[in-house]
């Protein structure tokens, strides 16, 4: 009787999950001060640590390191002079072991410079047109930026977001490297039980030229104007719009995001979106489960209402891969597939 309770309590919780060969304290560091983290134990083997950028990219060296707790701005003085969030990993054996650590440094923001368009069908909306101070007209160097204020490090385990929907699981790989301030939203959303339940409440898979365009959820009013009551500064994230990639929906005004978000279904549909929006993650999951939102029924093709809105069931975070040094993440963003077929009659669209 009391292994049978045993294989059936851990049928529900899954094996047990090891720990992480790296972890920190605390999540925020001060300017310029120590960062301790703990690594380890890892048997029989040499253990060193390397910074990394998304890509794979080294930033250090690659430094040996004895298991226990260390302090890594010592080892690692590099990590208070970054200017975008980066990870470091354990390396095991020559083979990377555990979750990285997201460094991400605490700079001041830099705020969209906006100006009034016109959509092609008359409507008026606010454009960014570009990121920081206005350039003086007498500035030599009109693209020159003041250097950015840190405040200190943010350092935490990276980790990836499982979307349980109705239409099955969507894993999303966060690029806090490009939009650090809006995974952190979205991680502390997800965490907390934010999308537990929310749908899918608009899906457009059309635009007015026939590209496959979004499907976005996020809002768990479900009527796509509920927010999680405040708003988020948008980033000059530079990850393109292509299919897969999420991205957070918002209002005219360039920082009225919050919660709602929108997976891209081609880059065709919206590769206009770049620089307008914020895009913060890819799936590297889910490529189907994508596609079965998209062709859901609609009840409301002018606004892009499902008949029977598909459900985000749960929302989680699990450990995001080790990363290996010149690779990066094991996995790749998930595929475009074929083109839908043209349909002239959509009107345009956007992710609101």
């Amino acid at each position: 009787m009391a292994w049978t309770l045993i294989l059936f309590v851990a049928t529900l919780v899954g094996p047990p999950v090891p720990p992480a060969p790296l972890q920190v304290d605390r999540l925020y560091h001060d300017v310029d001060g120590p960062v301790p983290v703990t690594v380890g134990p890892v048997e029989g083997v040499p253990v060193e640590l390397v910074l990394m950028a998304a890509d794979g990219s080294l930033l250090s060296e690659v430094v040996p390191v004895t298991p226990g707790r260390l302090d890594i701005s010592t080892l690692l003085p590099e990590v208070h002079g970054l200017k975008r969030a980066c990870y470091l990993q354990c390396i095991a054996g020559g083979e990377p072991v555990g979750s990285a650590l997201v460094i991400q440094p605490l700079l001041g923001r830099v705020a969209p410079r906006t100006e009034q368009a016109r959509r092609p069908d008359g409507t008026p909306y606010t454009r960014i047109v570009g990121w920081g101070p206005a350039p003086d007209e007498d500035d030599a160097e009109p693209d020159r930026q003041p250097a950015p204020v840190s405040a200190g490090l943010r350092v935490y385990l990276d980790r990836d977001v499982v979307l349980h929907t109705t239409h099955g699981d969507i894993i999303v790989a966060m690029r806090p490297d490009v939009a650090p301030n809006t995974v952190w939203n979205f991680l502390h959303l997800a965490e907390g039980g934010y999308y537990d339940g929310v749908t899918f409440h608009r899906v457009v898979p059309l635009t007015r030229k026939g590209h496959p365009f979004v499907i976005q959820g996020g809002d768990p009013s479900g009527t796509g104007e509920g927010e999680p009551g405040y708003w988020l500064p948008i980033e000059p994230s530079s990850l393109a719009h292509e299919f897969g990639v999420i991205s957070m929906a918002r209002g005219d005004a360039p920082d009225s995001a919050g919660g709602q978000f929108f997976f891209c279904l081609s880059r065709a549909g919206t590769a206009r979106l770049d620089g307008q929006y914020c895009a913060f993650g890819y799936a590297v999951d889910g490529a189907t489960t994508i596609r079965s939102i998209a062709a859901v029924e609609l009840a409301d093709v002018a606004s892009g209402r499902p008949a029977d809105p598909p459900v985000v069931t749960r929302a989680r975070t699990v450990p995001a891969p080790p990363r290996t040094p010149a690779v990066g993440r094991p996995d790749r963003p998930v595929a475009e597939a074929r083109a839908l077929r043209p349909v002239e009659t959509q009107p345009d669209r956007i992710p609101r």
